[in-house]
């Protein structure tokens, strides 16, 4: 059981972890043991996750996110396969702690009426200043 925060958990059943070769150094032992870890999350199945949070996590996870609604995240960061399982599942965590916070909404801002005027007095100001240069005549 991963617990992400208070209010939600993730049972065991809801998630599977599958061990591949990792690439990248390791001498000998990276040919022979599968110290690489591929966490499969079925998010869009999840009871524990309400809708909102899914669609969040679905956006955050970009092309983790399957077709068929589960969260793949594969990691091979150390030699250690253990290591490797507790990182795969901090990421799944922190990610869905990440879809729990909810965004603030814009307010879009208008220009005020003054800094409208204040820009054009500045460009005023600078066309007359250019339209004084150029050739003196008599």
């Amino acid at each position: 059981m991963i617990r992400v925060n208070d209010t939600i958990t993730i049972e065991d059943w809801e998630w599977t972890e599958s061990f591949v070769r990792a690439s990248g150094p390791g001498g000998q032992n990276v040919n022979k043991v599968s110290t690489a870890v591929e966490l499969r999350f079925e998010a869009e199945r999840s009871p524990n996750l309400p809708d909102p949070v899914k669609r969040r996590l679905r956006r955050l996870a970009g092309r983790r996110w399957t077709t068929d609604g589960a969260l793949l995240i594969f990691v091979q960061d150390t030699r250690s396969q253990a290591r490797n399982r507790e990182i795969a599942q901090e990421r799944l965590a922190e990610l869905i702690r990440k879809a729990c916070e909810k965004p603030k909404r814009r307010v879009p801002t208008k220009v005020s009426p003054n800094q409208k005027r204040k820009r054009v007095d500045a460009k005023k100001k600078r066309g007359e200043v250019k339209a004084l240069r150029g050739k003196v005549e008599d």
